[in-house]
């Protein structure tokens, strides 16, 4: 299959060609506006797909949009109907198409060349009247208020807010890229196509969320960046730093007994951290009501002694960096750990809370 890509060297199409060629597809036919018309022609001769993703949005001249936008969609449209009329045809279009403006009128009248193309030739075509669409490798200051925000958060600059309670519809990059690549596998209708999920949010909230992922490298106080709008919105984040900024340190609280550091925070599911211990060094020494933590051992070796609060029953286990083995601690359960090898002891431990100082469930019994 041979698919071609207009604006191959743009924020969808970037992101496109790359994730084609993830999925296995070799044969693409990159286009930009430094291509010759001859290549293009060639490549539309035997394309199956044409992913038209060029266009203008912001152009020195009114005139601009529609010599962008529409003649351009044209001239394609006519070469494939005389040259390769079977060619299905993917259309990136705005929801401005519907609004009174040079911009909107210019892809409006793109989306009706394409339908009549699609009724003359009988080719599949798709048009998709996208949102405003967030991602990696996105321009700031040019057609993408949140590339504009990443990119100034990051980097310590002012945004501006006209009116944080704006609305806006955002769709991913990445869920952009995965509808499109499904055309390619099965066959639908033609005609108007939507990308799901779109986000709807406003201008203030996305300003709030990224605000506080910068805030997190301080805090280590991470959203809650798994799932939807905030993973994409965070892996966006994460695409407009520099080299330098790859790297943050974090605090690390060391004393006789070896070194204690906090890694990561999260709202709803605990905390994560590491301490050492020296040889013969024993650290905890305290039981919990309701807080619990798991243990894993990653250098050295350790003993892990736990005594029930009331029945005073006990128990020993003993571990090492080898044995890949979490332990946990009971709530109830005095518990200790002792570095019983001869090297450093390193233990990773996660808690399934944040620690609170003002109520730290933490409380003292030496075994």
């Amino acid at each position: 299959m041979k698919i071609l890509v207009t604006g191959a060297d743009g924020f969808i199409g970037r992101n496109l060609c790359i994730r084609l060629e993830d999925t296995g597809y070799e044969n693409i036919i990159r286009v930009d506006r430094n291509t010759p018309k001859s290549t293009l022609y060639s490549g539309l001769n035997s394309a199956d797909f044409v992913f038209h993703l060029a266009g203008v949005n912001r152009p020195i001249n009114e005139s601009e949009f529609v010599e962008g936008n529409a003649d351009l969609t044209k001239s394609i449209v006519d070469y494939l109907k005389e040259h390769n009329p079977k060619a299905s045809f993917i259309l990136s279009s705005s929801t401005q198409a519907l609004a009174d403006n040079g911009y909107g009128k210019s892809k409006a009248l793109a989306e009706t060349i394409v339908e009549k193309y699609g009724r003359e030739s009988e080719a599949d075509y798709y048009i998709y009247r996208l949102p405003n669409v967030f991602g990696k490798w996105c321009k700031p200051n040019y057609n993408s208020f949140v590339a504009t925000f990443c990119y100034n958060i990051t980097n310590d600059i002012e945004i501006t807010i006209n009116d944080p309670k704006t609305p806006v519809t955002l769709i991913y990059i990445d869920d952009l890229c995965d509808e499109l690549i499904k055309l390619l596998k099965k066959n639908r209708g033609s005609g108007y196509q939507r990308v799901s999920p779109e986000y709807h949010t406003t201008v203030g909230e996305v300003a709030g969320i990224l605000k506080g992922f910068k805030i997190s490298r301080s805090s280590l106080v991470i959203d809650d960046v798994g799932v939807g709008f905030k993973r994409a919105l965070y892996s966006t984040w994460l695409s407009y730093q520099s080299p330098e900024q790859f790297s943050y340190n974090i605090p690390a609280y060391a004393d006789e007994r070896g070194v204690f550091c906090e890694m990561l925070k999260t709202k709803t599911s605990g905390q994560f951290s590491f301490f050492t211990a020296h040889k013969g060094v024993t650290r905890g020494g305290h039981y919990h009501h309701t807080k619990n933590e798991k243990f894993l051992v990653i250098k050295g070796k350790a003993l892990f002694r736990f005594e029930h609060i009331i029945t005073h029953e006990r128990y020993e286990l003993i571990v090492n960096s080898d044995s890949y083995q979490v332990v946990e601690t009971v709530p109830g359960w005095t518990h200790d750990i002792t570095n019983i090898g001869d090297i450093e002891l390193v233990v990773m431990l996660w808690a399934n809370e944040i620690f609170d100082r003002e109520a730290p469930d933490t409380i003292t019994r030496v075994l």
